[in-house]
């Protein structure tokens, strides 16, 4: 049975072909290429990967991470899709699902988002809970450096709150897109808010997300 992470990988590949290596996303300043460069270093190159988190190493691993993108982006996409080397952590199922659901989806959505034409997608129930653990999981600290409270809300009420404080801004939505405006993605998230107009319009526009 394929797991998550494996059907968002599939689908992300898809897209990232589709689009070309120079297309747009949301992530600030990168474009497909970029974008799949990163992916790749993630998950086959762990002495530079560590730059994404820490700041010492972080010219390290954009250097590694450029010398991937000047690769021929077929090449790219097909590492993207193949997956991580049988040596690598991410090779585990369980490690691939808990560590990639969430990469992928996102990362799908910054391809999908970043052009003109969108829909949301209709992400099935079993899919959608487990976006929801995640928030559930990791929303205090993807919420981290939110200005003011932050709550998150699912249509059928269930709440996270992301930060403590006041004024608090309520955020609703489905989970897929919670987790966009979780991560810093707040424009393209398809969500309703409601509080304080200023409060409102700063949360807007914080660095959310894990970085």
């Amino acid at each position: 049975m394929s797991t998550h992470a494996k059907r968002e990988r599939l689908l992300l590949a898809e897209l990232l072909e589709d689009a070309g290596p120079d297309a747009p996303t949301l992530c600030e300043g990168w474009t497909t290429r970029d974008l799949a460069a990163h992916l790749v270093v993630r998950e086959r190159r762990p002495d530079a990967a560590g730059g994404l988190v820490i700041k010492p190493l972080a010219a390290r691993g954009e250097r590694v991470r450029n010398e991937f993108a000047a690769r021929p982006y077929p090449e790219l996409v097909q590492l993207v899709r193949s997956g991580p080397p049988k040596a690598s952590p991410f090779s585990l199922k369980q490690i691939d699902e808990a560590a990639n659901t969430v990469e992928f989806f996102v990362h799908a959505e910054d391809v999908r988002r970043a052009g003109g034409d969108w829909a949301p997608r209709e992400l099935d129930p079993v899919f959608s809970d487990a976006l929801w653990r995640r928030l559930e999981t990791a929303g205090r600290i993807m919420g981290r450096k939110s200005p003011v409270g932050l709550v998150l809300r699912r249509p059928n009420g269930q709440t996270v709150v992301a930060h403590k404080g006041a004024p608090v801004v309520t955020v609703t939505g489905e989970p897929g897109e919670l987790l966009l405006f979780a991560s810093g993605r707040q424009r393209a998230a398809r969500v309703t808010t409601e509080g304080d107009p200023d409060a409102v319009a700063r949360v807007s526009v914080a660095r959310l997300g894990l970085g």
